[in-house]
């Protein structure tokens, strides 16, 4: 009989059942479920299956019908609109621990995004019954919850703010300060996008970002390293341009 530690499911194509093995992979990687006991997110990773994506897949399209709750496991999946123009916005990207599709929580509505993975991703599905099973079960989910869709709203409220009112370089500069700090390791950190995908997000060009990088690393601001690494050299003086 297997270990609980051992990853134990049973895989039909790019679809997987997980069993309460695998739940540190999934659900106790996300805020939202990973206060519950052991027990109770074992409860709730039975629930849940697992779906593997090739790097460039869409996992769903703006239109399909929003009936779950999208948790990512491994890799990377971009969040965008299209405009009736068919011009591409980024609106976030989510990393292991993120999830998406949680408007399945309170209706049966449809996506208004699209999903689309960056890298070789892998997500767990929690359907809309067993969420609201689950959220009658544990009140706390949904006060976590609540949370994060109070900080999402703000970070979206902030970014459309900043895309109306601040040059590109104050755009560009406030970015590279929140993802320093978010990283939390030291001064240097990964790009966590291409500089198409961060144009799209900042309300710009891929052109205007190379040239605003380079300018700031003229400046004395950043050093541009090797595999999309930025290295903060003058956090103030970054912050005043």
């Amino acid at each position: 009989m297997p270990s609980k530690e051992m990853h134990v499911h049973e895989c039909n194509h790019h679809e997987c059942n997980y069993t309460s093995g695998t739940r540190n992979s999934c659900v106790s990687l996300v805020p939202i479920f990973n206060h519950l006991e052991e027990t109770q997110m074992d409860e709730i990773m039975a629930t849940a299956r697992s779906v593997s994506y090739k790097k460039g897949e869409i996992i769903y399209r703006a239109g399909d019908k929003s009936d779950s709750l999208y948790i990512v496991s491994k890799g990377k999946i971009r969040i965008y609109r299209l405009s009736d123009s068919g011009k591409e916005q980024l609106v976030r990207i989510l990393i292991p621990g993120d999830f998406t599709g949680e408007y399945a929580l309170f209706s049966k509505a449809t996506h208004e995004s699209y999903a689309e993975a960056m890298v070789d991703t892998t997500v767990c599905m929690i359907k809309q019954a067993d969420l609201h099973e689950f959220l009658l079960k544990y009140p706390s989910i949904s006060l976590k919850i609540l949370t994060e869709f109070s900080t999402r709203l703000e970070q979206s409220e902030r970014q459309t703010t900043r895309v109306v009112t601040e040059k590109v370089e104050t755009r560009l500069a406030m970015f590279l300060a929140e993802e320093m700090d978010r990283e939390a390791q030291g001064n240097e950190f990964v790009l966590p996008m291409s500089k198409k995908d961060l144009a799209s997000y900042l309300g710009t060009t891929p052109e205007t970002i190379s040239r605003k990088l380079s300018e700031f690393e003229d400046q004395g601001y950043i050093k541009q390293k090797p595999r999309k690494r930025i290295e903060v050299l003058d956090l103030d003086g970054l912050l005043l341009v």
